[in-house]
């Protein structure tokens, strides 16, 4: 009876760990041939460099990651998750098509980020900043020379690191947030000392290096073959550019994230409920489909604490659901695991309303604005698409998406689909 546990960040790798343990056979499936994810990446061991600055639980990563390929419960699989078959898992692996039956399977595919469009976001060297910080991370790469960090939430700071790490000039960071919105919730933050002592951690490390904005955007990027300029400006509580505020910066790249959105396509095709844009779980992880699980991102972003803890609950529940272990035999584990959980989901509700995106953000696109960039479909033919179907019945901002073409591209909407809800619920509005 076997456990396919797809992802392997901080929550996958717990989970596989903690269902091997518990006497289940794990197979372990990531794209990468590294252990860790986005979170724990790092130069291949071939470069012969180290991080500079090693993460606080880099130990602690590197006794999980020697346990993980030395257990003889765990395999391995360095493939991409195509799709579900029922309980049969298809695997391609670069080469060939793979499939694997889970008895139990445990999605911690993790999220990526979310961009708000804006003028010229389609040029060359507009980079999400989870890329630009894989590439520093990663490949010992800078995307340029003259960089604009921008968009929401404390995703900023470690990706301003990475890229002055590598030998950048981040000319800015602009946070369209507030710094009142994150006192304002001093009382539920207060309990992740770790986490805001990494953010001061952060904020002491960088200043002389780079100016910091609160309030503030890139509301478009100019250039020909590639972005040239930047144009910013201030914004209002409700993300509208102030007027007269706007100015232009040189650079020859822009790092864009307006927060996290979980990777779903594996969640959607296994049939998982969703809630408030996640996958809705209960107390052991379980999912609307009882045999999958879910943990980390997919269910909140929380950090990599919380979705850690996550992974184990599930791996425990899924390596029960199996018949490897009882409740009886796991309890205390699971007790331990739960209250951090609790712990961490209380700062992903605080730290998802510091960093709420503003409603009016539309404010700075124009008719020609590219809403989705798979299928080249600019403001105006979406707004026209959603007017046009909303003449003829009411149905919900998602059914409007396929009259538009937006998300039926190649990304599926990975990129466009919350955006375009988020803009079909505001015409409707209006």
């Amino acid at each position: 009876m076997s456990v396919v546990v797809v992802g392997a960040g901080p929550a996958g790798m717990t989970a596989a760990l903690r269902a091997a343990r518990a006497g289940a056979d794990v197979l372990l499936i990531d794209p990468a041939r590294s252990l860790g994810g986005q979170y724990h990446l790092a130069p291949p061991v071939e470069f012969g460099v180290a991080p500079r600055r090693p993460r606080r639980d880099q130990r602690a990563f590197a006794v999980l990651d020697q346990q993980i390929r030395t257990h003889p419960r765990i395999r391995r699989l360095a493939g991409t998750v195509r799709s579900l078959d029922g309980r049969t898992v298809h695997v391609h692996d670069g080469e060939t098509m793979r499939t694997a039956r889970a008895d139990a399977l445990v999605l911690a595919t993790g999220a990526h980020d979310r961009v708000l469009p804006f003028p010229g976001w389609e040029l060359p060297g507009v980079f999400t900043a989870g890329a630009a910080q894989a590439l520093a991370k990663g490949q010992r790469i800078a995307v340029g020379s003259r960089v604009l960090v921008a968009g929401a939430g404390p995703m900023l700071l470690p990706v301003t690191e990475s890229l002055l790490e590598v030998g950048a000039e981040v000319v800015a960071v602009l946070d369209a947030g507030s710094a009142g919105a994150w006192l304002r919730r001093a009382p539920t933050l207060a309990g992740q000392w770790d986490k805001l002592a990494g953010f001061a951690g952060y904020l002491r490390r960088l200043v002389g290096s780079t100016q910091f904005r609160t309030r503030a955007g890139v509301v478009e990027a100019r250039g020909e073959e590639r972005v040239r300029e930047a144009v910013v400006a201030k914004l209002d509580a409700r993300w509208r550019p102030v007027p007269g505020t706007r100015r232009r910066i040189a650079v020859d790249a822009i790092c864009v994230a307006h927060g996290l959105v979980p990777r779903l396509e594996l969640a959607h095709a296994a049939g998982c409920d969703l809630q408030n844009g996640f996958v809705r779980v209960d107390a052991t992880q379980r999912t609307s489909v009882p045999w999958v699980f879910a943990a980390g991102e997919t269910t909140g972003i929380a950090g990599a604490r919380a979705a850690a803890a996550e992974g184990a609950v599930a791996g425990l529940a899924a390596a029960v659901e199996v018949g490897a272990a009882t409740w009886g035999s796991v309890e205390r584990q699971l007790r331990r695991a739960e209250l951090v959980v609790r712990c961490g989901r209380r700062f992903g509700r605080a730290m998802a309303s510091a960093t709420r995106i503003g409603e009016d953000w539309n404010a700075w696109l124009t008719p020609q604005t590219l809403v989705c960039r798979c299928e080249e479909v600019p403001y105006q033919a979406f707004r026209d698409g959603v007017q046009g179907r909303t003449r003829q019945d009411e149905g919900d901002a998602r059914s409007l998406k396929p009259s538009c073409r937006v998300g039926v591209g190649r990304c599926q909407g990975r990129m466009c689909g919350r955006n375009a809800e988020e803009l079909a619920e505001n015409l409707l509005r209006g």
